[in-house]
């Protein structure tokens, strides 16, 4: 990978100026880059990582991975069918996977009846679609490489012997 798309991989705050020091290259041309880098879309967004177990006053959102048997489509394959999927609200994420089932996806609710609903009356009767397994995400330690502070929980679990 280049060097100016793996520095802006690891801390998308990393200034134009910055990136030429480290690299050994003028401002300008990594200017150049990063709009080239932007225009031509191998730049897609700018991210920041937030660790919602930290934030009090949010209403938790649930997230569970579906994984979703598909039946390809003459001509487009898996394609037209993870279109329709990723055009949903819902879905933060739609990958083609290798193994038992064919994506991947995503999705985020406010509970976990919105997640079910949206299992059930968006994804599961959707034409093409011939299975799906849903696991709900109970707590996340790490997100793109980040580890997420703990909050500072001082409970203690009830062990009973």
């Amino acid at each position: 990978m280049d060097e100016i798309l793996e520095i802006l991989s690891k801390d998308a705050r990393v200034t134009p100026e910055e990136i030429a020091k480290l690299i050994g290259k003028s401002v300008d041309s990594v200017k150049k880059a990063i709009k080239k880098y932007e225009q031509d879309g191998v730049i897609v967004k700018y991210k920041t990582i937030v660790n919602h177990e930290l934030i009090t006053q949010e209403a938790p959102r649930v997230r569970a991975l579906i994984e979703v048997k598909i039946l390809p489509e003459k001509d487009v394959g898996f394609d037209h069918v993870a279109e329709r999927i990723y055009g949903f609200p819902e879905v933060l994420s739609c990958s083609l996977v290798s193994g038992s089932y064919d994506l991947l996806v995503i999705v985020e609710g406010e509970n976990i009846q919105t997640v079910a609903n949206f299992v059930a009356s968006k994804l599961s009767p959707m034409e093409g679609v011939r299975g799906t397994a849903t696991h709900f995400l109970l707590k996340q330690y790490k997100e793109d490489g980040q580890v997420l502070k703990k909050a500072n929980d001082k409970r203690k679990l009830n062990i009973s012997i």
